[in-house]
């Protein structure tokens, strides 16, 4: 198919790639490691009307379109695992307008998140969600998976902050909900149920995002504890006090150790066994103070096992471990797979206990961290040196073994991951076939002919 033929009349030459094989690999995969996809073009829209026109076309010649932000997921949620055209949204990258009186944030899809926190701050406000990628991924890209982190124990995910939304349907059509107003219970809510649906229903080119009175104070601690389960009580413990931390994050000791080997970053307590980070913010210092007084109430903490990050190069350093898990492990192996499955919080020692023993007993290195306060634990599973064929034929098995096991603690598979296509073939496990059913009756109202984002989160008969 003549691809640059075809959208020519719609794109400068330069805007369109059909021929670079290096360039075209590039754009058809994401991060997501052992996947295998190639586009068959990339394009980069600038305006919502090049949307438009792009969707209009490949609508009439029933051609795959993967909406992709920075690339940055671990799922395949971006990667044209059946080729395509990849809509790359790099160049809608501007921040059209921080409101202040109103407190929104009017963004293009490309616009790399941290830099919204940024341009918030001049004028005191807060965007709250920060992915552990934040100044790598895109906003759009946050909103099709509907993006959480650290700070969604107390602030929430990428769903909470969006007050409207310009999107594109399949047969080109311009659309818009919501915008800078706090309610609307105008017919149906196309905001939700677009956050989340990884491209698969239409194509966003405007987000409209709320923002909040930007924090006066925070601070950071680092705890050590001797045990999984002394950490995951503590938090427990921690929440019931009722201070509203902003985060609370966990580490094994060997996700610690594993950034430290490759950094030149410290670890604070070489031999406790798991650590917790907790963050407090609020107006001013005696409020803080207050809170990290009352932790030292809990049994498990001591002055002996904290540490209270006195500078901001000491908040950093102690964030820069946690953030830099996925990059160590990607150097120490870089062939492994992630999940990001969710339990109650009270489930996440016995949980990890099991799936640690399940994983001994087949042999296989994981390293464990992720978001005690909300419960969701991040399970990378590295390669190491076993053989590509024994890897290759295990995972499907383990996949399938860490999602019955979250499931029997009342978790899900996935709580901010995705389901990409990697688990669309696991949805079955997470949820009865009628609902299956509805959400496929829902991808078919959005996109009949099933070329948005094919592949992914579910397979539609067309």
């Amino acid at each position: 198919m003549n691809y640059r033929e075809i959208f020519k009349s719609i794109l400068p030459p330069e805007s369109i790639i059909t021929s670079n094989e290096a360039l075209i690999n590039k754009y058809g995969i994401d991060k997501t490691k052992n996947i295998t996809a190639h586009a068959d073009c990339v394009l980069f829209p600038e305006t919502a009307g090049d949307v438009s026109h792009i969707l209009e076309q490949c609508s009439k010649k029933k051609i795959a379109v993967i909406p992709r932000g920075s690339g940055s997921g671990v799922t395949g949620g971006a990667a044209a695992v059946y080729g395509g055209v990849i809509l790359s949204f790099e160049k809608m990258n501007r921040i059209i307008e921080i409101d202040p009186d109103n407190m929104i944030a009017v963004v293009e899809p490309g616009v790399i998140t941290a830099e919204i926190s940024r341009a918030a701050e001049k004028f005191s406000l807060f965007y709250p969600p920060d992915p552990a990628s934040l100044e790598e991924c895109s906003i759009g890209g946050n909103f099709a998976e509907n993006a959480g982190g650290p700070s969604a124990v107390k602030y929430g995910t990428t769903r909470d902050y969006i007050t409207g939304i310009e999107f594109v349907t399949v047969d080109g059509t311009i659309m818009h909900h919501g915008g800078k107003i706090v309610k609307n219970v105008t017919g149906y809510d196309y905001t939700s149920i677009l956050c989340g649906s990884e491209g698969t229903l239409a194509v966003i080119t405007k987000l409209y995002l709320k923002l909040i009175p930007k924090p006066e104070k925070s601070t950071d601690i680092l705890i050590g504890f001797n045990s999984m389960e002394d950490a995951i009580e503590t938090v427990i413990k921690i929440i019931q006090q009722k201070n509203n931390p902003t985060a609370i994050e966990f580490m094994e000791k060997e996700a610690i150790d594993i950034v430290v080997r490759n950094t030149d970053l410290k670890n604070f307590f070489p031999s406790s066994k798991a650590q917790l980070i907790i963050t407090f913010d609020g107006k001013n210092n005696d409020n803080l103070s207050l809170k990290v007084n009352e932790l030292f109430d809990i049994e498990l903490i001591s002055e002996k096992n904290t540490f209270i990050a006195k500078t901001e190069e000491e908040k950093k350093s102690l964030w820069q471990i946690r953030r830099g898990i996925k990059d160590a492990i990607g150097l120490t192996s870089p062939v492994y797979f992630a999940e990001d499955t969710v339990v109650p919080r009270s489930e996440i020692p016995s949980f990890i206990k099991k799936i640690k023993q399940q994983l001994r007993d087949h042999n296989l290195h994981s390293i464990f961290f992720g978001h005690a306060g909300d419960g969701n634990v991040h399970i990378d599973i590295l390669k190491d040196n076993m053989d590509d064929e024994k890897w290759f034929k295990i995972m499907p098995e383990i996949r399938r073994l860490i999602y019955s096991i979250a499931l029997k603690h009342g978790g899900v598979i996935t709580g901010e991951h995705g389901i990409g296509s990697l688990r669309k073939n696991y949805l079955s496990m997470a949820m009865p076939q009628e609902q299956i059913d509805l959400m496929k009756r829902i991808k078919k109202a959005f996109d009949p002919d099933g070329i948005l984002n094919p592949g992914k989160v579910i397979d539609l008969d067309v």
